[in-house]
């Protein structure tokens, strides 16, 4: 008999708010409970946490499973999971503050204010690389050539401008602005430019105008060299066995997808979203606005996010995938509503427990009056 750890629900209100809980809201817990807990068992994960936003706040978290199936250490609230490339949305918030205090031209050629970038046949913009048409590689749809130069420090990557070393030289795939091109490398290249135009360290912006306004205590790059004892244990399937991942340093790749927290916080972040903690509504608009390329072909995405229609529904997303971690983030604006999941299995399929969730959750109040 295969033994999964007890689900576990919290319910973010005080002892006073609890005793005015409805029969709705502990139905509605009550669901949640059972969609996440047969979507943990039918995929058989390691561990799943899941958080949700409501009314400006975060709701409810789950957990379950394992952070450390080996010393038996559950998944909870302390846990940390690396966010992969849900860090992109870190980096285009802080690009776009900058642009909207008058400190970065998103039209204006990166090399201006990264000339180690060496030049390209085009120039490339921050506007286009925030919506993935800068045509910067990213792992296999191109070749990667990195800088071979020697370091005098431990930690030379630690510094989002060397961390361009990783593929600075390599040829771009496309004509910036012609096409749709993923990549966690050009991301790396918009943290170096938020690096310069904000004249601080990237992660020292991050945490003062992104993490500090939205009470992220647990938010921080993923450092290897930093013992964090309640960083969760990744997993991977090899056939039928489930075994430990490796643990790849991605310190090089912050600013594209090198953050950790624990679910709390991304729930956090997500609340922060929804309102104006980050950015004023006007300014999340125009990251939420489906971007075309040059002959006005569009992409599914915006500056930053992931942008689609769900049932008549805006979402907002992202989604990230990595050794040790599996990440989901979906907004809906109009409703004021976002669901995060987080999971240590590298097998882990987020969406349909994304749409579970959503289900479980059923319509807004002001809908079923």
């Amino acid at each position: 008999m295969r033994v999964v750890a007890p689900l576990l629900v919290w319910l973010a209100c005080t002892p006073a708010a609890a005793t005015q809980l409805t029969t709705e809201v502990t139905a509605q817990a009550q669901r949640l409970d059972a969609a996440v807990t047969a979507a943990f068992d039918e995929q058989r994960l390691v561990g799943l946490a899941v958080g949700v936003v409501e009314g400006g706040r975060v709701s409810q978290t789950l957990f379950c499973g394992h952070s450390d199936r080996a010393r038996e250490i559950e998944v909870g609230e302390a846990t940390l999971f690396r966010w992969a490339s849900i860090s992109k949305p870190v980096t285009a918030i802080a690009a776009m503050q900058l642009a909207a205090a008058g400190r970065l031209d998103l039209d204006q050629d990166v090399r201006t204010l990264v000339p180690e970038l060496p030049a390209k046949p085009w120039p490339i913009t921050a506007r286009q690389l925030l919506c993935h048409q800068g045509g910067v590689v990213h792992y296999t749809n191109g070749k990667v050539i990195a800088t071979e130069r020697t370091y005098t420090t431990p930690h030379p990557f630690e510094d989002v401008v060397v961390a361009l070393d990783r593929f600075k030289e390599s040829p771009l795939v496309a004509e910036p602005g012609t096409a749709y091109a993923y990549t966690t490398h050009g991301y790396m290249l918009l943290g170096a430019v938020v690096q310069r135009a904000g004249e601080s360290p990237f992660w020292t912006q991050v945490r003062e105008r992104i993490a500090e306004p939205a009470g992220l205590v647990t938010l921080q790059p993923d450092y290897q060299w930093v013992e964090l004892p309640q960083r969760a244990v990744g997993y991977r399937r090899i056939g039928e066995r489930v075994v430990p991942s490796t643990d790849t340093d991605v310190s090089w790749k912050l600013a594209g997808g090198g953050f950790i927290s624990n679910v709390g916080d991304l729930a956090r972040f997500a609340a922060a979203l929804l309102d104006d903690t980050l950015l004023e509504r006007d300014v999340r608009e125009r990251m939420w606005t489906n971007q075309t390329t040059r002959d006005g072909k569009r992409t599914g995405y915006g500056l930053g996010f992931s942008v689609s229609m769900v049932e008549g529904v805006r979402l907002v997303a992202h989604s990230g995938s990595q050794e040790k971690t599996r990440t989901l983030l979906q907004l809906r604006p109009s409703e004021g509503r976002a669901v995060v999941l987080m999971s240590n299995s590298e097998w882990a399929s987020l969406g349909p427990i994304a749409d579970a969730v959503w289900q479980a959750l059923g319509p807004l109040e002001s809908e079923r009056r």
